[in-house]
Order: C-alpha cells, then structure tokens, then sequence
C-alpha cells in the first residue's frame, strides 16, 4: 500500500484484506477494503500499482495471477468512519486493538458494508 500511494495525493486511513472465493463473476480475487482520508480519481489504477507491487514483492502470487488461479485484485471503497464503526459494533474501539490487514474469510468485511 505505502509504494503504491507514494508520491501521490492518496491518503489511506485504514485497511483489511479478505478473499473473494465464489466471485459472481471470473475467477477468487483479493478484495482490498479500503477508507481513503481523500477520494482518490482512479481507483482502478491504484489497484493495478498494489497488484503490480504485491507481484513483485511475492512469486507465489505472480504464479497464481499468471496461471490465471486468481484475478487482479479490487478494491472497494469504505465509507468514512467504517472501520471505526465495525471496531464499536464488536466493543473493541480504542485502547490498543487495531483492524486486522488480512483475513481468510469475509466476517469483517461483510459488516462493512
């Protein structure tokens, strides 16, 4: 995330990661759950920086893109104070819990939306 914003005006206050595995379309992706300080113009084009990034940083997953096992990933954009939100809604806000980055279901993102 820190190289694909870098040098641009995209500010990230908070993120998670979760799987897509039964897309209604195409093939499981990584869905990055995203709430932005500011609206960025072109998220479809930050998407394809992470993903490029993440490809370069991690072989088994340039495998996996390249074998056509996963699509790109996609982001969706999180309402202001989502994260917060969802940390209330569990009686975890403040103090010293944070938002986990990634996770191998939908339990979180699913009450984000």
């Amino acid at each position: 995330m820190q190289e694909a914003t870098a040098n641009t005006d995209i500010r990230v206050s908070e993120f998670t990661v979760a799987p897509q595995i039964n897309p209604s379309e195409g093939l499981p992706y990584h869905e990055w759950f995203v709430e932005f300080e500011n609206n960025p113009e072109d998220l479809p084009a930050l998407a394809k920086k992470i993903d490029q990034s993440l490809q370069t940083q991690n072989s088994y997953y340039f495998d996996l893109i390249k074998g056509k096992v996963l699509q790109p990933l996609k982001i969706t954009k999180v309402e202001k104070d989502g994260f917060q939100n969802y940390m209330k809604s569990i009686g975890k806000l403040g103090g010293q819990n944070k938002i986990p980055r990634l996770s191998n279901d939908r339990k979180i993102v699913d009450l984000l939306r």
